[in-house]
């Protein structure tokens, strides 16, 4: 009964997202604009191509799974299931997506950004140890600000789109929680990945420069394999 509260809850936070437009993405000039596989497409769109309205059906709006715990076997101990765009084709120009993230002991979701949305998190299970960086200050004597709290269940807390976040599971069992976020297609960059872990690999030249390392530790960690929980 508790879990079906809270998960009534992350619908209304995400439902005032939009309905308050806080989404980033464009407002539609149509009631629904479900998405096509266009993959093979010579059209190329900022979204979706829309699939024929009357060809649409309930089934383009649903999805159905969220119930089901994500597999943590892997050494982050988390795993996101996304609903987004590519999962809910009804979601398509309407500027919301959802995700649920589950976490073993000492699991951790790394620093990462969502380039395109601002996210809100509830907790349904478990404690988590969050937070988020400010960008770059005006005034270069000062350092990006951390902001951190422990969330416990029912506790919510947003991240502000763009910004590096990260979440962390402090307690001794497996943590839950539902997230909202203002995009259909809120994009991922995981830090360490995208730093360390492209293709093809950042000249090590830069990094052991931006970084203020010797060479043998940049090449140490554009060794290792980064792991995309998503």
């Amino acid at each position: 009964m508790k879990i079906i509260a809270l998960v009534s809850l992350t619908t209304i936070l995400v439902a005032s997202f939009a309905t308050l437009g806080f989404a980033s993405d464009p407002s539609p000039l149509q009631d629904f604009c479900v998405a096509v596989n266009d993959a093979k497409s010579a059209v190329f769109v900022n979204g979706k191509v829309c699939k024929n309205p009357n060809m649409v059906v309930a089934e383009d709006f649903l999805f159905r799974g969220l119930n089901k715990p994500g597999n943590t076997s892997n050494p982050l101990g988390s795993r996101v299931t996304p609903v987004n765009v590519n999962q809910l084709p009804g979601l398509n120009t309407l500027g919301i997506s959802a995700v649920r993230i589950d976490y073993a002991p000492n699991g951790l979701n790394p620093p990462h950004t969502h380039p395109r949305a601002t996210e809100i998190l509830v907790v349904l299970e478990g404690t988590l140890y969050v937070g988020f960086v400010t960008s770059n200050p005006a005034n270069p004597a000062l350092k990006n600000k951390l902001f951190t709290k422990y969330l416990y269940p029912g506790d919510v807390f947003v991240f502000p789109e763009g910004l590096i976040h990260f979440q962390f599971n402090v307690g001794k069992t497996n943590a839950v929680v539902f997230a909202g976020l203002s995009s259909q297609n809120p994009g991922v960059i995981t830090i360490a990945n995208a730093v360390f872990g492209s293709d093809p690999a950042i000249n090590p030249a830069v990094l052991t420069k931006a970084f203020q390392v010797e060479k043998n530790v940049i090449d140490y960690l554009q060794k290792q394999f980064w792991w995309n929980i998503d």
